[in-house]
């Protein structure tokens, strides 16, 4: 008898866009092996290396060394160009580059598009793809305008202030968090116009590009019926929340412990910049170390909440937070569905909201077990601000990263990446494709609580 033809599995498209991360990643790590990428007589482990490609994609932050005394100008700009990539995203770049050329965009780009900014219809996908690589490079070349001007008062030369102004700006919009200072934003401490324009920028990159596409058309609406999304108003009105809320706990907190001394001013931009810098960017105007703990697991809770879909940052994300509190206040009301600005949620996004929270909550528990028993020398509340803040990829650090050993190292880069990539598209590539099953049982309550 004739043998039936072998079914070739084909990859979905939640598979073929980790894989292209994948493929970053070793692209990054490759780069970052050139010895003009490090100053003169410095020798990094293959380990560091691929710890720091991981952080670049992932837009994290997190380092085991000083970049300052470590990379050469060259390996500088190599920095900021894989920030860039994994910023705008892989399969947007490369869909980019492939307009630039005059190329046709197929379905399965146009998939791998609308997976990767998490949009809900392959319509559109191209254009929206074009106005973020747009709005993002105008926002960095305004950013960095800006602050090589200022940072001429700190500079001998142009040539520094501009080095400088570029830096920080592609680091604080890609929410990248890596700093040439070689002590973030602590020098700057007093310097309030900085730390505000570093503030915007960071905002900027993580409260969603959706956000900053619907912004830009109502500044320059030609429909005067214009409405903005429900999307753009759960995120906004989140992200605005958890500000206000991020700012007034750690003011309350810290007024009496690390901030005794300080004038209110000092004391009210430390706490407005690292309550915003907490949730994706990773910088600092202050020592971390000095926060109390009750502060440092608060900002643990904010980087794991993280920024906004379809932006530079990871986390559980700013809806995910926010549809699950507004369920279980509903619930308790005796309502099981969720009506918000005029509209009603769907259920599903419901259900994809708690499976992320749970899968989430496990992912940090597991990697903290793992890490207690790795690295014996670390506190429990160290080993969870650091897990959060490369799960959130915020890249704050209590000062454990650059100690830990080989084991730690990757548990951290796994909780890079999926931060980056997403939960979902994580979730759907280890199960595969989506059946619908051809037959329903019948329904039976189940008692809970």
């Amino acid at each position: 008898m004739p043998k039936r033809p072998r079914r070739t599995r084909i990859a979905t498209p939640f598979q073929l866009l980790v894989s292209y991360y994948f493929i970053a990643i070793a692209g990054s790590f490759v780069l970052l092996r050139i010895p003009a990428v490090y100053k003169e007589g410095v020798e990094v482990s293959l380990v560091d290396s691929l710890f720091t490609a991981v952080s670049a994609v992932s837009v994290t932050g997190l380092t085991v060394f000083d970049i300052s005394d470590t990379f050469s100008p060259f390996g500088k700009v190599i920095l900021l160009i894989i920030l860039q990539l994994g910023a705008i995203g892989i399969m947007s770049l490369g869909t980019f580059i492939w307009i630039i050329m005059g190329k046709r965009i197929g379905m399965r780009e146009r998939q791998l598009i609308m997976i990767d900014y998490n949009q809900y219809n392959l319509s559109g996908v191209v254009l929206l793809l074009k106005q973020i690589v747009k709005i993002l490079l105008i926002i960095e070349a305004t950013g960095a305008f800006i602050l090589s001007i200022h940072f001429r008062q700190y500079f001998d030369t142009w040539g520094e202030a501009i080095r400088h102004g570029i830096f920080h700006a592609i680091s604080s919009t890609t929410n990248g968090g890596f700093d040439i200072t070689g002590n973030s934003l602590i020098p700057y401490h007093q310097d309030y116009f900085l730390q505000f324009i570093t503030m915007i920028l960071i905002v900027l990159g993580a409260i969603g590009f959706p956000v900053l596409i619907e912004v830009k058309n109502f500044l320059f609406r030609k429909n005067p019926a214009f409405r903005f999304s429900l999307f753009t108003k759960i995120t906004t009105a989140t992200y605005g929340i958890l500000f206000v809320v991020g700012t007034l706990v750690i003011l309350l907190i810290e007024s009496f412990q690390s901030f005794r001394g300080m004038v209110w001013h000092e004391k009210l931009f430390t706490a407005m910049f690292h309550s915003i810098s907490a949730r994706s960017g990773g910088m600092t105007t202050f020592d971390v170390t000095l926060f109390s703990e009750a502060t440092d697991i608060f900002l643990s809770f904010l980087m794991f909440i993280g920024s906004s879909p379809s932006s530079v940052g990871g986390g559980i994300r700013t809806t995910t937070f926010a549809l699950a509190i507004l369920f279980m206040y509903n619930f308790a009301n005796g309502r099981t569905d969720i009506q918000l600005f005029g509209r009603e949620i769907y259920l599903i996004d419901i259900y994809r909201s708690y499976a992320v929270i749970i899968l989430a909550f496990f992912m940090v528990m597991i990697s903290t077990m793992i890490l207690l028993i790795t690295e014996p020398a670390a506190t429990t509340t160290q080993i969870i601000f650091e897990i959060t803040s490369a799960f959130g990829t915020a890249g704050m650090s209590l000062g454990i990263t650059e100690h830990l050993s080989t084991e730690g190292k990757f548990v951290m880069m796994l909780l890079m990446f999926i931060g980056r990539v997403g939960l979902i598209s994580f979730l759907y590539t280890l199960g595969g494709k989506v059946d619908k099953p051809p037959y329903h049982y019948p329904k039976e309550r189940v008692i809970i609580g």
